[in-house]
């Protein structure tokens, strides 16, 4: 068990707070250094830690507000080698606003929807460990100064993709926040707590870089000789745990750990449990998923779920290793089908033309394509996708990811995650570390993993740490590499085995019944498409008897963080106003004064090129 030591027993502590009156203080919380949860699959809290944030430092923009977050440069260090635990928390807020949120002026953030109002109050959080794993996860509750007793209310949440603690803060954080409700955080085992394996540095519970017992992952190196480990170990993919298969137990634990952080933080009003305490699970992309399998969960102790653009496995649907896999290797070609009509931008199509010609030609000599020429080339590959369920819209907003790498970076973590493969044995042989201007691996600076926790996302490249790929080779760089992690979906042997079963792990079932669910997608995503996700998991829950309803949001994409490019805010539509206004109906509902949403297709209308949004484009559903 991966413990800092702590002093103060929960009685003295709980005593400790209703005292304090100092703002900008950090404690030390919990008994000998474990504290076991309340439900029958006992979870343990260590690390514990109280920040207060006020007075120009509030939890749910560390201070920075509207326009700090807006701000194109980070926050910075005073000692980019030391950064202190408010310096990180601030940049990591920051980061993760920016990394799911169209701030951009214009794009209605702070105007039509959404808040980044100055709120104060208290942050606990911790380390806690599902049974059976190897390895913690991460849980943090905000707290408000405004917390309304009267109507006592959590939103529970994980963060999208495989981002840190706070990936969640723009989707759950700036509607729960404003509210009064206490907010509730876990990064579902993934994140950015990376180890540096060339230093034995790795990242503790306050964000610094430290060393030892009391960090938030320690990679096992135990089947290498010592030192025959090199770089860096990426916690999603190299914990051996397979997280995605907890991830609604992670849901559950935050929530778990939100009602012990609240009965800290109002003694007088305690004590708060699953039956006086509003529980509301929301989450996008991968937090979507995450909630959705926390509404499988036994028990009472969930009274609503929205989850947006949800990667989620269910049957009648594909995995997203599945899906991914293919689209690293087939739409780079496919995308130079004229017929897909003018890409958004970036990528600039005359950049990756030529790389995307070279795909073709790669695809062509393995029979994966027919033609005999780049165009028809093209225009089979696209053929070829369409038939496997990926939509003409999905694919033209699929071009980012393309032209970003993002499907191999997303197959290269995946594949490690669902094999359950340490640092060093990875099937296909990528591994993690910083890298020079030729992208060989090097040692990581200092500065580097001082900035880890606060600026990576958790899935590389990215944060100055980028995918180490011993198979690279001209005129097709990658096509090695994507050919193995690819054979490991539809191959057979051991290493493709392992995989599979890792997948096998993941698949979601029908929600508890009685649990009111809505479902929220954009219809031309392009990272996690509709046809593969949302609808058949809607499908399976309804054929379950389960009453879960669904908004197709057209000319939405995935990313909204895109839509400050000028292209992307032409052609498509945030998600975010959808997901708070599904909140805004299911928390109606719950209080008896509105019926749950009904199922809608929503018939948007882009705001074209150099338009401000405008609530007509965003057609919300009555």
């Amino acid at each position: 068990m991966n413990a800092i030591p702590v002093t103060l027993s929960l009685r003295c502590l709980a005593l400790g707070l209703a005292l304090a009156t100092t703002a900008c203080a950090t404690r030390p919380a919990g008994g000998p250094g474990t504290r076991p949860a309340t439900s029958e699959d006992p979870t343990m809290f260590t690390a514990e830690r109280i920040t207060e944030h006020r007075d120009g430092d509030d939890l749910l923009t560390a201070g920075l507000g509207l326009a700090g977050l807006r701000d194109m440069a980070a926050p910075a260090f005073a000692d980019p080698v030391r950064p202190t635990p408010a310096e990180l928390r601030r940049r990591a807020i920051w980061s993760n606003w920016r990394g799911i949120a169209d701030l951009a002026p214009g794009g209605g953030y702070g105007d039509l929807y959404g808040s980044t109002a100055d709120v104060p109050g208290r942050e606990y959080s911790a380390l806690a460990r599902v049974a059976g794993a190897s390895q913690p996860h991460r849980v943090l509750v905000q707290v408000p100064d405004a917390f309304d007793r009267a109507k006592p209310c959590i939103v529970v949440t994980a963060a999208s993709g495989s981002r840190g603690v706070y990936g969640s803060i723009a989707v759950a954080g700036a509607w729960g926040l404003p509210k009064g409700c206490a907010v509730a955080y876990t990064d579902k085992a993934a994140g950015t707590d990376y180890f540096d394996l060339d230093s034995g540095e790795g990242i503790a519970a306050d964000g610094s870089v430290g060393r030892g017992d009391a960090l938030a992952f320690v990679p096992d190196t135990t089947h290498v000789a010592a030192g025959g480990v090199r770089g860096i170990a990426v916690k999603h993919a190299q914990s051996q745990d397979n997280p995605e298969a907890d991830w609604g137990r992670h849901v559950k634990q935050a929530a778990e750990f939100a009602l012990h952080a609240l009965n800290l933080a109002r003694p007088g009003a305690a004590p708060f449990d699953f039956d006086n305490t509003r529980v509301i699970a929301v989450g996008i992309s991968n937090g979507g998923g995450a909630v959705l399998r926390a509404a499988e969960l036994d028990g009472d102790w969930l009274d609503a779920v929205v989850a947006g653009e949800p990667n989620i496995d269910a049957a009648g649907g594909r995995s997203l290793y599945d899906y991914a896999t293919e689209a690293a290797l087939l739409m780079p070609c496919a995308l130079l089908d004229p017929a897909l009509g003018p890409l958004p931008q970036p990528p600039v199509a005359a950049q990756v033309a030529p790389a995307w010609t070279a795909r073709c030609a790669s695809l062509h000599a393995a029979g994966l394509v027919e033609g005999n020429d780049p165009a028809a080339q093209a225009v089979d590959a696209h053929r070829r996708l369409n038939a496997s369920g990926w939509s003409d819209a999905a694919l033209r907003a699929g071009a980012l990811s393309t032209g970003f790498d993002l499907w191999r970076a997303v197959a290269v973590t995946y594949a490690s995650a669902y094999g359950r493969h340490p640092p060093g044995a990875h099937p296909c042989g990528f591994s993690f570390a910083a890298q020079d201007a030729e992208f060989a691996p090097r040692t990581a600076t200092p500065a580097e993993r001082a900035a880890w926790w606060s600026d990576g996302s958790g899935v590389p490249p990215g944060g100055g740490v980028g995918i180490v790929d011993t198979r690279l080779q001209s005129p097709d760089a990658t096509w090695s590499g994507l050919q193995c992690l690819r054979d490991l979906w539809t191959g057979e042997g051991d290493e493709a085995l392992r995989v599979r079963q890792g997948v096998a792990e993941i698949r979601a079932s029908a929600p508890r019944d009685g649990l009111p669910v809505v479902v929220i997608h954009g219809t031309d995503d392009g990272l996690i498409p509709p046809s593969f996700s949302s609808r058949p998991y809607v499908a399976m829950a309804r054929a379950a008897g389960r009453d879960v309803r669904y908004w197709q949001v057209a000319h939405a994409q995935h990313f909204d963080a895109f839509l400050g490019l000028p292209d992307y805010a032409a052609r498509y539509l945030p998600l975010l106003p959808y997901v708070y206004t599904a909140l805004d109906r299911v928390d109606a509902y719950l209080d008896g004064t509105g019926p749950l949403p009904s199922d809608a297709m929503i018939a948007t209308r882009p705001r074209g090129s150099g338009v401000a949004l405008e609530a007509g484009h965003l057609a919300m559903p009555e």
